[in-house]
């Protein structure tokens, strides 16, 4: 029951510093098996959900309350909202506000790059938005789910398997969540969060498993390889992350930074374990819905899936068209939730996300926190990491006008965000350039040349 208690309270002692409201007190009682709230006024709550903000149900009426105080035993301070409907209309006041009435003429370079990508076979089909100074200056989509005439066109709202840009939109934020909440401390050592992680049941355990850190897996730092097809010898969530906890380092821990899905695997299970709760449930809830993106999510509804483009013919382990469902078949053993895949979203849904990063992370983060894991690490040698996020190195995909603060992510689909807090801009580019078989890898010319034609569109635009 203690350690339920000090785990709600700390993540109900989010910070949520945007909006101001009347304070008042109420007092908070713990069971140890539900969670009711007592306003001092003596008005009987009949539910409650602990979180911030925290949604409390008197009779017939709904309100928001924030927790502004914890103070030992159990008494909360809060203040007031708003009816929830009200709340919402808030939460999309951080949504960029629409102007992209000129887009075609602005952005006209930029398109017509998408399009001729498109035409050489890069991509069926593309959905781009671009939000600017907290406007969405383009929302535009070109192509179709196919190469196929009779094949759906693509729109400004399609939904696409998000790939790798999942380890940022999701599990990165998740870690920040955490950290900010003080339940993550970046130096833990995997071990202690996984004993299974230190090989102690092999025959020849490695010591050097021992030094591997939350902050390496983040970094892409931990020794741990690229990849590994896991899902060969693992048909579901448990069996896989068995052998992801056992894969051997090909490094010594910091010595090297080495883009790491099995890091991200592992580190997706350890936040798990730290928030005691799936990563699909708690993005949905402290992320997706916060933020009000209603295209965003693990595992689509079977309802969505003809509306998604299809990723490919088919793969080793699923002799049909994958649509709807995420590519990656490590995630898909996984059960389509996973740290390092398995998010869909749509480029509107990304820009709003994008948009909140921009706003120094309100109301997800802290602006201290947004800091500490945008910020390029300074070692291993040459790497272009920050924790979680990457940022333009030399040749870059983001292309070479974003500023060194840049930060982003690509995703093996053909997917990419990218966001430089300098401009206040963020670029979202979504494809399915795996169609049909990931043989085409054109989408590595197409993407810098796009990014650069729309910063170069936005210097025209600025000058006298």
């Amino acid at each position: 029951m203690q350690r339920e208690a000090i785990r709600s309270i700390a993540e109900a002692s989010r910070p949520r510093g945007c909006f101001q409201y009347e304070v008042v007190r109420i007092e908070l009682i713990l069971s140890t098996l539900h969670k009711f709230v007592q306003p001092s006024q003596g008005t009987q709550v009949t539910g409650a959900r602990f979180r911030n903000p925290v949604l409390v149900k008197c009779s017939a009426t709904i309100c928001w309350y924030s927790i502004v105080n914890i103070s030992w035993p159990l008494r909360v301070t809060l203040r007031k909202d708003s009816p929830s409907a009200d709340m919402a209309q808030k939460t999309h006041a951080h949504s960029p506000v629409a102007a992209y009435d000129q887009q075609d003429i602005q952005f006209a370079d930029a398109l017509e790059i998408l399009n001729k990508g498109i035409a050489t076979h890069a991509f069926p089909g593309a959905s781009v938005a671009v939000t600017h100074h907290g406007k969405l200056i383009a929302s535009k989509a070109s192509g179709r789910f196919t190469y196929e005439p009779s094949s759906p066109d693509v729109t400004a709202t399609t939904i696409f398997d998000v790939a790798s840009v999942s380890k940022v939109v999701a599990t990165t934020n998740m870690a920040m969540i955490l950290y900010e909440r003080g339940l993550l401390d970046l130096e833990t050592p995997v071990v202690a969060l996984a004993p299974e992680f230190s090989g102690n049941d092999r025959s020849q355990v490695d010591p050097r498993r021992k030094e591997v850190t939350l902050h390496m897996l983040l970094a892409h730092s931990s020794g741990l390889p690229a990849y590994e097809k896991l899902f060969e010898r693992a048909s579901n969530k448990e069996d896989l992350l068995s052998l992801a906890f056992v894969t051997d380092l090909t490094a010594d821990p910091g010595s090297r930074a080495e883009y790491s899905d099995v890091g991200f695997i592992i580190l997706g299970a350890l936040l798990e374990r730290i928030a005691d709760e799936s990563i699909d449930l708690f993005c949905q809830r402290e992320i997706f819905g916060t933020l009000g993106m209603t295209h965003t999510t693990f595992n689509p509804p079977s309802a969505w899936r003809p509306a998604i483009p299809p990723t490919s013919l088919r793969d080793n382990s699923r002799d049909r068209i994958i649509q709807g469902e995420v590519q990656d078949e490590n995630a898909y053993a996984m059960g389509g939730v996973a740290g390092h895949a398995g998010v869909f979203s749509s480029a509107t849904d990304l820009a709003i996300f994008a948009n909140a990063m921009l706003n120094e992370g309100c109301p997800l983060l802290r602006q201290e926190t947004l800091k500490v894991f945008t910020r390029r690490e300074s070692s291993p040698l040459g790497t272009s990491r920050t924790l979680g996020w990457d940022t333009p190195s030399s040749p870059s995909q983001s292309g070479k006008h974003l500023s060194m603060n840049s930060f982003g992510h690509l995703g093996y689909a053909g997917t990419s965000l990218w966001i430089d807090p300098e401009r206040e801009l963020a670029i979202v580019l979504l494809t399915n350039r795996t169609w049909p078989d990931c043989s085409s890898q054109a989408i590595k010319q197409v993407r810098p040349m796009f990014h650069d034609a729309i910063v170069e569109s936005l210097a025209v635009e600025a000058k006298p």
